[in-house]
């Protein structure tokens, strides 16, 4: 009885971690690229660079995650600072510019046609 009494202390003690756990927040980093695909280029590369100066990030930032200890992520309380938090969240938003300016080709010239004669 008591072995029991043990394990739904434990049990109670980490519910109390869920939804304030270090992979859930992280995770809520990841951004859709998509919703900036409506943002002209100029505005989204003067935006993701304002961003990268503001939180002192390079502009190729990406989210980064902690390594939990087998399988204790969801339990493992997220005991990151709240500049910290932000930092990642920027991250994140940095990251998300990236693959809609990657997919979309901003910031890159135009290719030049090249005309040739046939034959």
């Amino acid at each position: 009885m008591r072995w029991n009494m043990m394990i739904l202390a434990s049990c109670l003690a980490t519910t109390g971690c869920v939804g304030n756990s270090a992979s859930e927040r992280q995770d809520a980093n990841i951004e859709s690229s998509l919703q900036y695909d409506s943002v002209r280029c100029d505005q989204l590369l003067a935006q993701r660079n304002g961003l990268a100066q503001q939180y002192n990030l390079p502009t190729t930032a990406k989210p980064t995650f902690s390594n939990p200890a087998m399988g204790f992520g969801p339990f493992t309380p997220d005991m990151r600072s709240k500049a910290q938090r932000d930092s990642d969240k920027a991250s994140g938003d940095i990251d998300a510019m990236n693959r809609s300016i990657d997919r979309r080709d901003c910031g890159k010239p135009d290719k030049q046609k090249k005309f040739a004669l046939p034959g």
